[in-house]
């Protein structure tokens, strides 16, 4: 048995044999690139575990499969649920059924239990939503033998991969901002998936190309509420004029601050988010943003993926750039 008396699973199996996840996987489907040591060890650990593993191994080789996995970060977040929908509707539409596994931290174990989870399905390949850093770790744990694909704003080596070029439109949208007069665009940061983000990168550039002063980021959570505060501390500098948000939602609790000390956006302070979300439109004012097509995005995905499934192309790069979309909470600075 495995772990606390319950039924071992494909980690168990790995961590008896000293190998990864991967590894053990590679054996259970006859893959080639496994050493005979290696599959010695991995068979001895499933012999001792008592593992056994599903009838999936044969589809994985056959690629008979009609079901793709999808390993993803928080799905209640618009950006990802909007991108799980457009995976959803290609993958309809081509015959496909969709197994979503949600991974939920960088932790090592978490990240193991989500790719343990996906590949001891019968899966014709996996497509890793890769907008933080449990989706860029679980991507790193993925074996190659698999089609896989991942989707983010960044390139990625070594993978194929569907992007939405963030840096571009953070980049334009700063430009934008410069250009209506502010001396430079303050930047509240998302939690990113690597050291710096797509957005964070373009909102620098542009400012650097500018030769605008670059200010000190803020950091935000995942939550809108961390904008509030954010807000509030950027509406009591007078030297602040406009602010770039990491996503619509932070902008929107960095609006709701402002407003709490006093000022107005965009009569005192532009705001600019990022995404396009449903709300934006709706909120007060209505918020200037980039679009991102999320839903667009998975559909790319899916499609390269169904190329590397069935063989029948070697493209693996897709890549859109953001639209941006001009509303009321952006605006000239006003005279002093």
């Amino acid at each position: 048995m495995g772990r606390a008396g319950k039924h071992p699973t494909i980690s168990d199996v790995a961590e008896r044999a000293g190998v990864s996840v991967p590894t053990v996987s590679r054996v259970l489907t006859g893959a080639a690139r496994v050493s005979p040591a290696k599959r010695e060890q991995v068979e001895a650990a499933i012999a001792e575990l008592r593992f056994r593993p599903s009838a999936a191994a044969r589809v994985l080789v056959s690629r008979k499969s009609r079901t793709i996995g999808v390993i993803t970060g928080n799905t209640s977040r618009y950006g990802y649920a909007e991108t799980i929908r457009g995976i959803e509707i290609a993958a309809r539409a081509e015959g496909y059924t969709v197994m979503i596994t949600v991974v939920e931290s960088p932790d090592e174990d978490e990240v193991d239990r989500a790719v343990s989870a996906t590949l001891t399905h019968a899966l014709a390949g996996v497509v890793v939503l890769k907008f933080d850093p449990p989706g860029v770790a679980a991507l790193q744990r993925l074996g190659d033998e698999l089609p896989v694909v991942a989707l983010s704003g960044t390139r990625e080596a070594g993978v194929p991969q569907a992007v939405l070029d963030e840096a571009a439109a953070a980049e334009e949208l700063t430009d934008h901002l410069l250009g209506l007069g502010h001396a430079t665009v303050h930047h509240v940061r998302v939690p990113p998936s690597r050291r710096v983000d797509g957005r964070t990168t373009g909102w620098k550039r542009a400012l650097r190309k500018a030769h605008a002063p670059v200010p000190p980021v803020f950091d935000a959570t995942w939550d809108p509420r961390s904008g509030v505060a954010i807000g509030r501390a950027l509406a009591a500098d007078p030297d602040v004029t406009a602010v770039f948000c990491g996503n619509d939602e932070i902008a929107m609790g960095v609006m709701r601050g402002v407003a709490e000390a006093g000022k107005r956006v965009p009569e005192d302070l532009s705001v600019a988010g990022f995404d396009d979300h449903p709300l934006a439109e709706l909120w007060s004012p209505p918020l200037t943003t980039a679009q991102q097509d999320f839903a667009g995005l998975g559909g790319r995905g899916f499609g390269l993926l169904l190329q590397a499934i069935d063989g029948t192309s070697d493209r693996r790069y897709s890549s859109e750039r953001p639209k941006l979309v001009f509303r009321e909470s952006t605006a000239a600075p006003k005279r002093r």
